[in-house]
């Protein structure tokens, strides 16, 4: 899941206008040496703090249908976690890099979630609202100062984005539907020397499955109905 948020918030960065002007998108460590590497203009998303967010773990599990609408497995419900990014612009002369973050600012703001076509893997697959925060990092995260010194560079001009997204659930396979019927037979009994017949408990319209006491193959009947969201039937 961090990968392809990764990727969705790399392209969201592209799409604000970067891309077009020739502005590097990275998502490396600002370190003073990668600084000191740098002869282009750039825009780095550095992942620096990932934790879950408990106020949104989920209880129970889903369903998994097939084709044909059986249920094949159960899935747990997804974890959401937030990632934080420090976005930085990376240029010649300060007034430069203020214009890129501006440019960066003004793209990201008025996005709550990041766009479904950009979103690829698991985070398609859930269908799920990946939510978006621009210069709103809450204070659980760590300082910009304390991540500045961490990775050994100077404080500088920089955005917090974080990114709530859900990690999806572990499938577990269902026990395939009964198809079979199943016939009891008691105990031989006998009196005056003569077998008497046992009770035999059978289900309806199951043929009589002889000694070994396990009726033949049934028909497979109809999945039932799946509700749709809100509540109506299909």
């Amino acid at each position: 899941m961090i990968h392809e948020v990764d990727e969705a918030l790399r392209g969201l960065l592209r799409e604000s206008g970067l891309e077009a002007a020739g502005v590097e998108v990275v998502l490396d460590a600002p370190t003073r040496d990668w600084a000191a590497r740098r002869t282009a203009p750039t825009v780095c998303a550095f992942l620096y703090d990932i934790r879950e967010d408990a106020t949104r773990r989920g209880s129970g599990a889903g369903e998994v249908h097939d084709a044909d609408g059986y249920v094949v497995a159960r899935r747990t419900p997804p974890r959401w976690f937030q990632l934080t990014y420090l976005v930085t612009a990376w240029a010649a002369r300060p007034q430069d890099e203020h214009r890129l973050l501006s440019q960066v600012l003004a793209g990201l703001v008025g996005t709550g979630t990041l766009p479904e076509r950009l979103l690829t893997g698991t985070l398609a697959e859930l269908g799920l609202a990946v939510g978006l925060e621009t210069a709103g990092v809450g204070p659980d995260a760590p300082a910009a100062s304390d991540v500045w010194s961490a990775l050994g560079g100077e404080l500088k001009a920089s955005l917090g984005v974080r990114v709530r997204a859900p990690l999806a659930g572990v499938n577990r396979a269902a026990a395939p539907p009964v198809t079979e019927g199943l016939v009891v037979r008691s105990a031989p009994r006998w009196q005056d020397g003569e077998p008497v017949p046992g009770r035999r408990l059978r289900y309806e319209e199951v043929a009589d499955p002889g000694p070994e006491g396990f009726a033949g193959p049934r028909e497979r009947l109809p999945a039932p109905a799946r509700r749709r969201r809100g509540g109506r039937q299909p």
